[in-house]
């Protein structure tokens, strides 16, 4: 974490988007995600929101699109940083209780993305609501037509995958275009549904005939 409070994985995700997305552009970018700083994580929040404001003037959905698979890798990352046993324990804890431990683990990408961030999450009836404070992505001087904050939503979708959850994450409001905060909905899928469609296909499978 830089004395500006930017995370590492953050730089590390965004720098390997813009990679992926924009490979002829990675240079201008790496004059703000600059190698050492990547190294030492000391990219400052000048340079960070600068590379933003960049992004966003991009072509076409560049800055969706780059936000989007940075949320993936500093998902994944976060999850290959866990000590083994945690993460095992985690993935065979019960699904109710696996729910709640996610949207915890999605807190904690959040704040290590940026020291300023937080993610306050309230489940229930499998819906959950997360209020993103100080999103670095939405801190814009004007109104933008569109959410900015497709890294959260990316990086909570991915968590959810990775520990066998079934769900769908969605900007219900965004700083950006003129909210208050930055609120995400998570619904979660029903478990017990889950299992009886499993079963379904099982039935179906050993019964070739059954409709």
């Amino acid at each position: 974490m830089s004395d500006a409070g930017i995370g590492r994985v953050l730089v590390a995700s965004l720098h390997q988007g813009i990679a992926d997305i924009l490979p002829n552009r990675l240079s201008f970018y790496e004059n703000w995600l600059s190698a050492e700083g990547l190294r030492q994580g000391t990219i400052g929040l000048a340079p960070l929101l600068a590379v933003l404001s960049f992004l966003r003037q991009e072509e076409g959905n560049a800055y969706q699109i780059i936000t989007a698979r940075a949320g993936e890798y500093a998902a994944e990352w976060t999850v290959e940083s866990m000590p083994l046993l945690q993460r095992s324990i985690l993935k065979t804890t019960p699904e109710w209780l696996r729910r709640r431990l996610v949207l915890r683990l999605a807190g904690a990408v959040v704040r290590r993305s940026y020291q300023g961030s937080r993610a306050i999450s309230r489940l229930r009836r499998g819906i959950a609501s997360v209020d993103v404070r100080a999103s670095i992505f939405c801190t814009v001087r004007e109104r933008v037509p569109h959410p900015l904050c497709g890294f959260y939503v990316s990086a909570f979708t991915r968590l959810l995958i990775l520990f066998n959850l079934q769900g769908r994450t969605e900007v219900v409001a965004c700083r950006g275009t003129g909210g208050s905060t930055c609120l995400l909905k998570v619904a979660l899928l029903n478990g017990v549904r889950t299992r009886h469609a499993k079963e379904l296909d099982v039935d179906a499978a050993s019964d070739p005939h059954r409709v």
